[in-house]
C-alpha cells in the first residue's frame, strides 16, 4: 500500500511538473476535458435545477388534480378543428359533477382570463394575474396566509366583491400599511381586501401567488355571464386519497358524456387533464435535454481524450531516459504502466475541477441575474470528477503501455 501512495505522490508531481513546464501545451490539452466536463454538468445542473423547481412549484397541489375543460395540457390526436368546436365547461356541470362524484374530495369552478390593472388610491399595479375561483380552491391549492382568510361559501356563491391578493401586490398599494379591509378597484368595481398570502416567489411558469390575487368566479358570472370571450372555464377536481385514478376518469367521462348528450360512439368533446401527465410529460422533455446534453459533451470529451493521449505520449518520450533508468533497477512493467495512467488520470481531473469550477460560477451569476435557483448538487460534482477520472484512464491506457514496455537499454540509450 506504502508503494502504490508514493507511486501516486509521484505521479501527482510528475503531472504538476507538466503542467509548470510546458504551461500552453498542458491546458490546450486538458482545454477537451475542460470544455466536456463543463458542457454535460452545465446540462445537468441546468435541467436538476429546472425539474427542482418544476416539482417545488408543483408541491402544493395533489399529482392526481384533474383539470376538466375544452383544451388539453399535452398533445392530442383529435383534430384543431374539431378541438376548437368543443364547448367549454359550465357552472351547472361543475355543480352536477360536485354531487355525483361521491369518490371527489374536492372540485371548483375556475376561469382563466387575462391580466388587469388593480388600483388603490394613486397607486396602480399593473399585469397582475387574476384567479377567479370558488370558495373549494383553497383546500385544492392550500394557500398559505400572511393575514386575513379566503372567502367563504356563501360569498363565493352570492359573487360577493371581495379579494384576495398576493404578497407583492398588497406590498405595491399598501407598502407597510394594514391591507386587510381597505378598498381595491378591479374590473371598474370596488373589492374589499379580506386576505393577504405569504411570500413564495416565481413559478417555473413565470406565474406566481404574489402577483395574483383571488376572487369568485361568480362575481365575473354576474357580470360578464358564463361566454365572455376573455373567460376560459375549467372544472378542478381533487380525488380521495388512494382511488383508482383510471376508474375516477371513466367516472367522469362517462357522467359528463351522459350529461351533454353525447352520442355512443362520438369522441369526448372535453378533456380530462391529469396533473401527473403533465408532469410525466414534463419529465420526459427533461429526459430528452439530458441526453442532448451527453451527445453535445460528448464529442468535446472525445476531443479531451485525444488532447490527454497527445500529452501522455510527449511525456514518455520526455522521459524514456528515465523510465529505462528506473526498469534498470528493478521497477517492473506494472509499477511504470501504473506510473503513467496515474498521471494521466491527475491532469484530466484537473481538467475537469477547472469545468466543475467555471459551472459553479456562472451557477451563481445566473442565479442572481435571473432570478432563478441554480444548483450544482454533489451528485453532478461526482459525476463530472468520475467522468474526468474515466478519460483520463481510457486516454492514458495506451501511452502507459507503451512505457511500460520499453526496453531498459534501449531507454537509456535513446534518451542519452
Amino acid at each position: 500500500m506504502i508503494v502504490y501512495l508514493r507511486l501516486l505522490k509521484e505521479s501527482f508531481s510528475f503531472a504538476m511538473n507538466a503542467l509548470r513546464n510546458n504551461k500552453l501545451r498542458t491546458l490546450l490539452s486538458l482545454l477537451g476535458v475542460t470544455i466536456g466536463i463543463f458542457s454535460i454538468i452545465a446540462v445537468l445542473t441546468a435541467v436538476d435545477s429546472l425539474d427542482r423547481k418544476i416539482k417545488k412549484d408543483l408541491s402544493s397541489l395533489d399529482k392526481n388534480t384533474i383539470y376538466l375543460m375544452r383544451f388539453s395540457f399535452g398533445p392530442s390526436e383529435i383534430p384543431q378543428w374539431k378541438r376548437e368546436q368543443f364547448p367549454n365547461v359550465t357552472y351547472d356541470e361543475y355543480q352536477y359533477l360536485k354531487s355525483s362524484l361521491p369518490d371527489a374530495e374536492n372540485l371548483c369552478y375556475q376561469f382563466f382570463t387575462k391580466a388587469e390593472n388593480i388600483k388603490y388610491e394613486s397607486k396602480t399595479v399593473s399585469d397582475i394575474n387574476v384567479v377567479p375561483v370558488s370558495y373549494e380552491f383553497e383546500a385544492i391549492q392550500k394557500l398559505d396566509f400572511q393575514e386575513g382568510r379566503f372567502y367563504n361559501e356563501s360569498e363565493s356563491n352570492s359573487g360577493s366583491a371581495v379579494i384576495v391578493l398576493g404578497y407583492d401586490v398588497a406590498r405595491g398599494l399598501y407598502e407597510n400599511t394594514e391591507a386587510i379591509g381597505q378598498k381595491v378597484r378591479l374590473y371598474g368595481q370596488n373589492f374589499i381586501v379580506i386576505g393577504v398570502l405569504k411570500k413564495k416567489g416565481k413559478g417555473f411558469f413565470g406565474d406566481s401567488s404574489d402577483t395574483s390575487v383571488y376572487v369568485p368566479s361568480n362575481f365575473l358570472r354576474r357580470q360578464y355571464g358564463d361566454n365572455a370571450d376573455f373567460l376560459t372555464p375549467v372544472i378542478i377536481l381533487k380525488p380521495n386519497e388512494g382511488i383508482d385514478i383510471a376508474a375516477f376518469r371513466a367516472e367522469i367521462t362517462q357522467k359528463l358524456r351522459n350529461y351533454r348528450g353525447v352520442k355512443t360512439g362520438d369522441i369526448d368533446n372535453f378533456f380530462i387533464n391529469v396533473l401527473s401527465g403533465f408532469t410525466d410529460l414534463i419529465d420526459g422533455i427533461i429526459g430528452k435535454m439530458n441526453v442532448v446534453g451527453w451527445v453535445i459533451a460528448g464529442f468535446s470529451l472525445l476531443v479531451g481524450g485525444f488532447g490527454i493521449a497527445n500529452i501522455m505520449f510527449v511525456s514518455v518520450k520526455e522521459r524514456t531516459n528515465l523510465i529505462g533508468i528506473q526498469k534498470s533497477l528493478g521497477a517492473k512493467n506494472r509499477f511504470i504502466l501504473l506510473q503513467f495512467l496515474f498521471e494521466a488520470v491527475i491532469l484530466s481531473v484537473i481538467g475537469g475541477i477547472i469545468g466543475l469550477f467555471l459551472v459553479w460560477i456562472i451557477s451563481l451569476v445566473m442565479t442572481k441575474v435571473l432570478d432563478f435557483e441554480f444548483v450544482l448538487s454533489l451528485g453532478n460534482i461526482i459525476v463530472g470528477t468520475g467522468l474526468a477520472a474515466l478519460i483520463g484512464l481510457i486516454s492514458g491506457i495506451l501511452p502507459a503501455i507503451s512505457a511500460s514496455r520499453l526496453d531498459p537499454v534501449e531507454a537509456i540509450r535513446t534518451g542519452m
